[in-house]
């Protein structure tokens, strides 16, 4: 098989190393020019992935039907902000016996759509492909480092997703499958905007108990507003639930956290997205999460105080102490 990856960010261009390097014929979409160019000329991203130059079997493409002709595996590792643009852009180029495999971890802003949900309803005018999702614990640099990692492959068919487990899974990527598509995108969405208020939470020195209670919290509360929109219980105990929150919640290499850890100094939310090139999906997640928890009636008090933050410039100590004081209960 071979493989196209859609998306020229630190992710996609990891993945694509990553493919290249397990021999996979790979074909890596990248939007922007510059650094289009500066890849063909260079072979490495020098912008999002700077130090690791692609081997021989990545070729670069920045016309999207050249980029997605004679594939099998589509990775789209593209923000969520635009991903609906990104796979209307694909649709007319798409068969229906490929496998078109989400790597974004975000809500869509209006409709509260997983990145699934998008494709298909993108894609049904068009020749609709198999679809997937791999998600889970992965810096983008730890993966072009060549760290052992372990995802998760969601789909609805168990013997493509298993398929693709073998073919991508190597003795540095360890490939799990499971059938909970919803799960595993809520939980490698939400756990953005926890990974923000873990960042607050360090700035203000709180300390690892501080940490601790956030992640667990946190998961809990995804897991809440997962199990009332269709999720199983099991994938938020799981790499897409606790394992990719625990990584960002706790790695230097988060830019979610980064966003929280800034917001604790002090530092206004334009002021920071100004310094970033790459995008904090946690930022926009933050408002899916809210009026996803509203619509469906499910308590999630941290991703609240982080809303409020965020876009009503509430000050993170108060915030703080507003979670401390709420009403006492059971666990």
């Amino acid at each position: 098989m071979k493989a196209s990856v859609i998306g020229g960010g630190s992710w996609g261009s990891a993945f694509a190393l990553y493919l290249g390097r397990q021999k996979i014929k790979t074909k890596l979409w990248i939007r922007e020019p510059d650094i289009f160019e500066t890849a063909c000329k260079e072979g490495q991203n020098k912008i999002f992935l700077p130090g690791f130059f692609f081997p021989p079997e990545v070729s670069f493409h920045h016309d999207l039907e050249e980029a997605l002709s004679a594939t099998d595996l589509i990775f789209v590792a593209v923000p969520s902000q635009f991903c609906r643009k990104t796979y209307s852009d694909m649709a007319p180029f798409l068969s229906r016996d490929q496998v078109a495999i989400s790597l974004t971890k975000g809500i869509e802003k209006k409709t509260l759509m997983r990145m699934s949900e998008v494709m298909t309803d993108v894609f049904k005018p068009f020749a609709h492909p198999h679809l997937a999702v791999l998600s889970g614990p992965s810096f983008s640099r730890e993966v072009a480092e060549g760290h052992p990692t372990a995802l998760v492959l969601a789909s609805a068919e168990p013997d493509l997703a298993r398929k693709v487990q073998h073919f991508i899974s190597s003795l540095s990527l360890r490939v799990y499958t499971s059938r909970d598509i919803i799960g595993v995108e809520l939980a490698g969405a939400l756990k953005n905007v926890i990974a923000v208020a873990a960042g607050i939470s360090d700035a203000l020195a709180s300390g690892y108990n501080s940490r601790a209670a956030l992640v667990t919290r946190g998961l809990s509360e995804i897991g809440r507003l997962g199990l009332k929109l269709g999720a199983k219980k099991e994938t938020f105990s799981g790499l897409a639930g606790m394992g990719d929150l625990v990584l960002t919640c706790t790695g230097p290499l988060s830019r979610n956290r980064h966003v929280g850890f800034e917001l604790g100094k002090g530092e206004t939310l334009s002021a920071i997205i100004a310094s970033m090139r790459m995008v904090a999906e946690g930022i926009v997640t933050t408002l899916s999460a809210r009026q996803l928890a509203r619509r469906e009636n499910v308590e999630m008090p941290i991703s609240e105080q982080i809303y409020l933050i965020l876009y009503k410039n509430k000050e993170p100590k108060k915030a703080l102490v507003d979670l401390m004081s709420r009403a006492l209960r059971d666990e």
